[in-house]
């Protein structure tokens, strides 16, 4: 009888450490540099993103490129919340604009910047990350300001979405 009951709680012990490991191994996989994730009334998407945290890669953005996949973007990562100016010169396909808080939250959003357009894009104050997606993409999915993005290079401590907090439909298994 007692290996019975040894048995029972090595085996319980066994299933909970592997449920442990699975909800870790999940949680770290929430995050990855190459990816945003965003969340918001309307649902989830994510996109696969390149990043731009240097001044010469903010300078250069998606310039020069004649195509971008609908589930791609760029996230530009400031080095502080700041006034942030965009514009479209030398970029040949329309994109929407998402300025972001420091929190990951969506401020504002600009739809369809003209390709090649010189005209500012003001993105407001408090900016300190801005997303870019394919032109049209925000308004058909239905992101809009108050949208949440998750993403490793916010601080983690003031994220809205922080990583590893999971935004699983419910017939998933939750961690």
């Amino acid at each position: 009888m007692g290996r019975g009951i040894e048995g029972y709680v090595v085996k319980a012990w066994w299933s909970v450490l592997a449920l442990w490991v699975a909800c870790a191994s999940y949680a770290q996989a929430a995050c990855e540099d190459s990816r945003v994730d965003l969340r918001g009334d309307w649902g989830t998407a994510r996109f696969t993103v390149e990043l731009a945290e240097t001044p010469e890669e903010r300078s250069q953005g998606l310039m020069h490129r004649r195509s971008l996949s609908s589930s791609a973007g760029m996230l530009f990562v400031f080095d502080s919340p700041q006034n942030v100016v965009f514009w479209m010169e030398n970029t040949l396909i329309p994109l929407d604009i998402l300025f972001l808080s420091a929190e990951g939250v969506i401020l504002r959003i600009h739809e369809n910047a003209v390709p090649l357009d010189r005209t500012p894009i003001h993105g407001g104050d408090d900016v300190k990350y801005v997303l870019e997606i394919n032109g049209g993409l925000a308004r058909r999915i239905g992101i809009s300001a108050g949208t949440e993005l998750r993403h490793p290079r916010i601080k983690q401590s003031i994220a809205a979405w922080p990583c590893g907090i999971a935004a699983i439909p419910a017939r998933k298994f939750y961690c």
